[in-house]
């Protein structure tokens, strides 16, 4: 969940290296960086994550929810392609130009970051997902395909969100866990412990559920109908916008178990 800049992490070597992971002293073979552990990346992972923008017990701000979307820029990246194929096929019904147009929009944000020197992940994990919509779509000759990656993607969220509720670790936990300090055993999980942290954040990872579930809800009775301009300009409404108010209510039910991290007895 989801999200935006890449974490700086410091390169570090075993003792008798480079930061090249060559040996320095030249008596034997040299030897390979620390790699970092799945834990390891799963918490930067989830530091980049939207849902970082506020830690555990911090009172959120439109900035913060702002920042959570990707600013303005990030808006704009994530609406503007999906309004181009809606405005482009509604006038014209013309399946080819609705799917390139999108695309092309898609490349500017690419090589304007480019240009400015600045992370180019997100931009082309969303070229990216619009290509193979725009694919789809042109393969079959059908507008409403455009739409299938979408609702695959809805439909593994749910899915996954529904497994870890089901083996009793339900997302939310897992991830606002990763973004409180590590124990002494290097674990994320005290707050298995505790009763009320751990039913506020079942309730939050069912919200999520509810968002996917939404989603397809109202997308795939339109796809099996073609009702294809319906379609995109619901999706524009069920995409940033309630991500954003889902957002923006995990963050409120966090707060009300856990503690400010600036606080003696935060946890």
């Amino acid at each position: 969940m989801p999200d935006r800049d890449e974490t700086n992490r410091p390169q570090t070597g075993t003792p008798g290296t480079d930061p090249s992971g060559t040996a320095s002293s030249g008596d034997g073979p040299g030897v390979a960086p620390d790699q970092p552990s799945f834990s390891e990346q799963f918490r930067a992972a989830v530091q980049n994550a939207g849902i970082a923008r506020v830690a555990p017990g911090e009172t959120p701000s439109g900035r913060d929810l702002l920042g959570a979307v990707g600013g303005v820029r990030g808006l704009a990246e994530s609406i503007l392609p999906g309004l181009a194929f809606l405005v482009v096929y509604t006038i014209t019904k013309e399946l080819v130009p609705s799917v390139v147009i999108p695309v092309v929009v898609g490349l500017v944000f690419v090589v304007l970051r480019l240009v400015q020197r600045q992370s180019v992940t997100m931009s082309f994990a969303g070229i990216l997902g619009v290509a193979v919509s725009a694919g789809f779509a042109l393969l079959t000759g059908r507008a409403e395909t455009n739409f299938i990656p979408g609702i695959v993607i809805n439909a593994v969220w749910l899915v996954g969100l529904l497994v870890t509720l089901a083996v009793r670790w339900p997302l939310i936990g897992v991830v606002v866990g990763f973004l409180l300090p590590a124990n002494e055993d290097g674990s994320h999980v005290d707050w298995r412990a505790d009763p009320a942290k751990r039913r506020v954040l079942t309730v939050a990872t069912w919200i999520w559920v509810g968002l996917f579930a939404v989603r397809l809800a109202v997308e795939v009775p339109l796809y099996l109908t073609a009702q294809v301009e319906l379609l995109a300009g619901l999706k524009l409404i069920l995409g940033v916008p309630l991500y954003a108010a889902v957002l923006w209510v995990t963050w409120l039910l966090v707060r009300t178990v856990f503690t400010r991290r600036d606080d003696p007895a935060a946890v």
